[in-house]
């Protein structure tokens, strides 16, 4: 498995390496047995956040809201529909600035919602903003 691929598992972040041709085919955590993409973006702290952006060889989008932030509520559902769409080919993360303020200042994160996508650990693009679920989906497509 020469081009095996890298991707944290959700559950208990262990490090799965995986063919790309079998990212279709509903793969399980060879660690917890829990599949590896669940259709649903991720709630991660400042470590899991760190673990999945650095570790995992497929894009990783995050959304970096707060609790009180209306937009950011409002696009809360459209942001758990893009995950089914985009996933396996994309892991979806989402990050509370009030929880994990380090990393809203370590991004530079100056409003909420903001969306930022990561490649090979490098922030590749950032998008301000609520957008509905086809606008993030054309989003990320346009910057892979």
């Amino acid at each position: 498995m020469t081009d095996a691929i890298h991707i944290v598992c959700p559950a208990c972040d262990a490090v799965n390496r995986l063919a790309p041709a079998r990212l279709a085919d509903n793969p399980v955590c060879g660690k917890c047995a829990a599949p590896l993409f669940s259709g649903r973006p991720l709630d991660v702290d400042a470590a899991r956040f760190n673990k999945h952006v650095a570790r995992n060889d497929i894009p990783v989008l995050v959304d970096f809201w707060a609790e009180w932030c209306g937009p950011c509520k409002m696009m809360a559902p459209a942001y758990a529909q893009a995950a089914s769409r985009l996933e396996p080919r994309v892991r979806l993360l989402k990050v509370d600035t009030e929880r994990a303020q380090q990393l809203s200042s370590q991004f530079g994160i100056r409003s909420i919602p903001t969306l930022a996508l990561f490649r090979g650990g490098r922030e590749v693009a950032r998008q301000p903003g609520a957008m509905d679920t086809g606008n993030i989906v054309a989003w990320v497509q346009s910057k892979l």
